[in-house]
């Protein structure tokens, strides 16, 4: 695999970050949250897969402990500094039966509790899931880093996340290049640490494949306050070191 560098590529794989058992224990939690519709989880589904989940910070409180480990701690430190929080998590999935694909963006919208603030670091309201969001500027999205536990093997079979390197420093780099894109795949417990602002895509699963590739997506800010009074939804600051 490419050897990826976060400062230079936008991105890196920090191999075996997370316990098999820990992986297995959030599985049986995710799978129990889903199927309970009296939880505020919002996610859709199809033919019995849950594919896509939001506002797990309240929904699964295991989110907010299952990245407290020594290893990512310190990693997070080391890039956002002492004061960074967690600040959103989703869940994705590709049920190899109900595949998708997502096409070439960048993470550009934050969960906010109020969107109607004036600043000129934002723009674009929105609500998702009932959650207000904003597009933040990059001066923002710079401070901030995403983590994505890998809860399946990925391979080529079942629908790999691609990168661009060097697409991360501003809104309209293309870094090295859409033909020069590079493709993530990963073992279990693997974490992909990548900054917003890099292009990513993902093409759809193989034909006949039966791998799942469920993700833990995890977003992190330096900094517990946003410019003009605006407000995270969520600020969840690491406890350990």
């Amino acid at each position: 695999m490419f050897e990826a560098d976060l400062e230079r590529d936008g991105f890196c794989l920090l191999r075996h970050a997370v316990t098999n058992e820990t992986v297995s224990g959030l599985l049986a939690v995710c799978t129990n949250a889903f199927s309970d519709e009296s939880r505020s989880v919002r996610a859709r589904s199809s033919r019995g897969h849950v594919y896509a989940a939001r506002n797990l910070i309240e929904a699964i409180p295991e989110v907010t402990s299952i990245w407290q480990n020594d290893l990512l701690v310190g990693f997070l430190r080391d890039q956002l500094g002492d004061s960074f929080g967690l600040v959103r998590a989703l869940f994705f999935n590709k049920p190899p039966d109900r595949t998708w694909n997502l096409p070439w963006h960048q993470d550009t919208s934050i969960a906010v509790k109020d969107n109607s603030v004036a600043s000129s670091s934002f723009s674009r309201p929105t609500l998702k899931a009932g959650v207000p969001h904003l597009i933040a500027s990059d001066d923002i999205l710079h401070q901030m880093l995403t983590l994505r536990i890998h809860l399946d093997e990925v391979t080529d079979d079942n629908g790999p996340l691609r990168v661009v390197p060097g697409s991360h420093v501003a809104r309209e780099s293309q870094g090295i290049g859409f033909p020069n894109a590079v493709t993530v795949q990963a073992a279990v417990g693997d974490v992909l640490a990548m900054r917003p602002l890099i292009q990513h895509a993902s093409g759809p699963s193989a034909a006949g494949t039966t791998r799942h590739r469920r993700i833990l997506h995890l977003e992190f800010a330096a900094d517990p306050e946003l410019p003009d009074g605006v407000q995270w939804h969520h600020f969840v600051q690491g406890t350990i070191g």
